[in-house]
């Protein structure tokens, strides 16, 4: 039977005396959200969930389906007819030319050809309508409950939206990508024949700024996703129908920087306890972080934690299996749950001379 051992313990991490807290930023945005990158914490948002479209901002998660259904992104692609002449902004790809993958993903991020999310879902599912069952699927594997694709480019089309919110999961997916981390953050590029510069000014004009992907239609107005890094921690904007994107996004992600540090809770391999040990002549096992937390705290703010552990374990113990669970509240809300496991193995002794020198003992003892 396991209980539950509700402690401050030593590694809580307390945030420095409480003062006027940081104003958050008024946005121009019909919808907007400001996320911890490597936590998801949300720390600035307005209309989070609202459906809205989404514009060229919905070539993320064409790019994120592409690289996942063919990760060699070396391949060259023959353009088909079917994939040329598309609305919009357009590498201008000719019937029969043949580009990589990779020249096409960097046309679909830098420079939001629409004409390269044709070829890309075209050339990944075979056709236009798998491809985009895929994305709508990925969609959900992230938790995107108010998305739904009908396209690969984010041209206007009825049933085709998202919000702010999900497009942050979105983003967090796509800079989990080591190739499209690298495509999104890059300012200009030849590539495939074709001379390519990002539409995304932030890169420019936002110190640390990492990416990510701009879009407009007139009914979308202008939307936009950007990531930020500084000091090792990672941010990501997003806003929709945003007439002063590039300014809006440079206030978030300042307030991001400035009102929230990150604090790292507890470090991987980091020893948290020990346990008695039964049946065996070691009478303790420690237990230590299978992995390490580190959430973005603003002044005044403290975690709370909770080990989880049994009273004792029995022998034979095996190093790296797991002994608990160490949870981590923000006030009443759970914003960490780490597995705890054992440092190193413990014999069974019952049996053998040692164990036979231990019960007499024990007998003896008593």
């Amino acid at each position: 039977m396991k209980r539950i051992l509700p402690l401050l313990l030593s590694l809580l991490l307390l945030c420095p005396p409480a003062r006027a807290a940081e104003a958050a930023p008024c946005v121009s945005a019909s919808a907007a959200i400001l996320v911890d990158g490597e936590s998801g914490r949300v720390l600035y948002a307005k209309n989070p969930d609202e459906e809205r479209l989404i514009a060229s901002i919905t070539k993320l998660m064409t790019a994120l389906v592409a690289v996942q259904a063919q990760p060699e992104l070396g391949r060259v692609v023959t353009i088909k007819p079917e994939w040329t002449g598309a609305e919009g902004s357009s590498l201008y790809l000719r019937a029969g030319e043949q580009i990589t993958m990779e020249a096409l993903l960097y046309g679909l991020l830098l420079h939001s050809g629409n004409d390269a999310a044709l070829a890309v879902a075209g050339f990944c599912g075979g056709d236009t309508e798998t491809f985009v069952g895929w994305m709508n699927d990925k969609a959900v594997a992230l938790g995107m409950e108010h998305t739904h694709f009908t396209n690969p480019s984010g041209l206007n089309e009825a049933g085709h939206y998202s919000s702010a919110a999900d497009m942050a999961l979105l983003a967090r997916a796509v800079l989990a990508s080591e190739p499209l981390a690298r495509i999104v953050s890059t300012r200009t590029i030849t590539i495939g024949g074709r001379s390519l510069t990002n539409h995304n000014r932030l890169l420019w004009r936002y110190e640390g700024c990492t990416g990510m992907k701009t879009g407009y239609t007139e009914k979308a107005g202008r939307t936009l996703v950007s990531s930020a890094e500084r000091n090792g921690r990672q941010l990501i904007a997003v806003t929709l129908n945003d007439p002063d994107d590039w300014n809006d996004h440079a206030a978030l992600l300042d307030y991001g920087f400035t009102a929230y540090s990150r604090q790292v809770l507890v470090q991987a391999g980091q020893i948290c306890g020990s346990l008695p040990v039964q049946g065996s002549l070691c009478r303790l096992v420690s237990v230590q972080a299978a992995e390490g937390l580190a959430y973005p705290l603003a002044r005044g703010e403290e975690l709370r934690t909770e080990l989880q552990l049994p009273q004792q374990v029995q022998a034979p113990v095996t190093a790296g299996a797991e002994a608990g669970r160490l949870r981590v509240y923000l006030g009443g809300e759970l914003v960490g749950d780490l597995p705890l496991c054992y440092s190193r193995d413990v014999r069974d002794d019952r049996s053998g001379p040692a164990g036979l020198i231990k019960r007499l003992w024990d007998w003896f003892g008593r």
